[in-house]
């Protein structure tokens, strides 16, 4: 058991040690702002069907869940506002999130990690370059905006998959559907949703990077590094959901309190 915590406790400092190096290196060094751009539109491209998918899925099940509640209280005129409402404050950007970990954080911590294993970041090192500034930080900076932009993009979609659930399975019809939304789902809620969102690219972004980076013991090694990168990735997700969560409540508690 303390030898589990000593490891935990080791990956943090590591993860958190190579996000110093991150953001000393952007700080200090320029931006190739060709290749970020580069690394936006390629994990766009990827990861927008996934994304995609996952948002109308899981606001589909979340109208199916809340329909089944609603039934027994006549209030199904009230089911896309709430149905909504979960999806974007809780549900939607963690469901989704966990998809992309497994697409975009697999796939680039396998991607860095053959690059390790094969020496290419040596051979860029023996070149003068650094490694970090001409490989990492486009990909770390790509992770984060095009992450972000598909979890906003999959909640937009998970509405439409909440409208169509709510048709074929209550009854329901879109204007219905969409007439409480702007009631229930107020600002706090979107803002919130976007926040957890942004946390979530960041994490996803740190992860991988530092996974593929630190890969050693060539093909196996790889492999290791992206399962833990799929753990790792997942477990800091939840944990960070329920951190935002609990500063957000105490954020809205004391704006409510000060008006």
């Amino acid at each position: 058991m303390i030898k589990v915590f000593i490891m935990v406790l080791e990956e943090i400092g590591g993860t958190l040690m190579f996000l110093k190096t991150l953001l000393i290196t952007l700080w200090k060094k320029p931006i190739k702002v060709h290749d970020v751009f580069e690394q936006i539109w390629k994990i766009t491209i990827d990861g927008s069907p996934t994304s995609a998918m996952a948002g109308f899925f899981v606001g589909a099940i979340l109208t199916v869940q809340f329909t089944l509640q609603m039934k027994e209280f006549g209030a199904l005129g009230y089911l896309g506002g709430l149905a909504t409402s979960g999806t974007i404050r809780e549900i939607g950007p963690l469901l989704i999130a966990f998809l992309l970990s497994g697409k975009v954080g697999a796939y680039t911590s396998a991607e860095l990690g053959t690059m390790r294993v094969t020496e290419q970041m040596d051979a860029v090192r023996c070149l003068g370059a650094d490694p970090i500034q001409e490989i990492i930080i486009p990909r770390f900076i790509g992770i984060i905006i095009s992450s972000f932009f598909l979890l906003g993009a999959g909640l937009i979609m998970s509405i439409f998959g909440g409208i169509l659930m709510g048709s074929v399975f209550a009854g329901v019809n879109p204007d219905e559907y969409t007439r409480h939304i702007p009631t229930i789902v107020s600002t706090p809620s979107i803002v919130s949703g976007l926040i957890k969102s942004l946390f979530f690219a960041i994490v996803l972004g740190v992860i991988c990077t530092y996974k593929g980076f630190t890969a050693s013991g060539g093909a196996r090694g790889v492999g290791r590094a992206v399962v833990n990168t799929a753990v790792f990735t997942m477990v800091t997700i939840v944990v960070m959901d329920w951190f935002t969560s609990y500063v957000g409540e105490i954020v809205i508690q004391a704006v409510r309190g000060y008006r």
